[in-house]
């Protein structure tokens, strides 16, 4: 079982951070291993929609697709996502986006395994550095789409 959970504060609004992560079809922009996005569908289910999403992983040698459901609770500015079908045994994530004073706290939380006792032991190798490197590079993309606050 391979956890990772972190919470940061960055100068942005919930919404803005929120609606960043929910863009799913421009991970390939900005992600680092990601190769490819595809919605397959996305439905409006009251409280909150959920996609069927695939993400095309790459690393190295290593080429995978997986298939995702991704629920958008707009109101809660909660992000969760579930695994369906790929190399993982199972997976799972949650943001969460709360405004607070200076900014935005952004919390985030995965948990997964992988089917391939050697790409668990692996993966268990970089996960936390390969996490960290994720979580910077949306805050980059925050960046670049809603420009650095002045601190003046």
């Amino acid at each position: 079982m391979t956890r990772h959970a972190e919470t940061r504060v960055l100068p942005y609004s919930a919404q803005q951070m929120y609606d960043l992560v929910a863009d799913v079809r421009s991970y390939p922009e900005f992600l680092p291993w990601t190769a490819g996005a595809r919605i397959r569908s996305e439905e409006d289910r009251g409280d909150h929609r959920e996609m069927l999403a695939d993400l095309v992983v790459s690393f190295k040698l290593f080429r995978e697709s997986f298939l995702s459901r991704v629920r958008l609770f707009p109101d809660d500015k909660r992000i969760e996502t579930e695994y369906i079908e790929g190399p993982f045994k199972r997976m799972q994530s949650v943001w969460r986006f709360r405004d607070v004073p200076g900014g935005v706290e952004v919390s985030f939380f995965t948990d997964f395994e992988f089917r391939n006792k050697l790409l668990q032991r692996t993966a268990g190798l970089f996960f936390h550095q390969a996490m960290q490197t994720i979580v910077r590079a949306f805050e980059k993309r925050a960046a670049q789409l809603y420009g650095v606050p002045s601190t003046a």
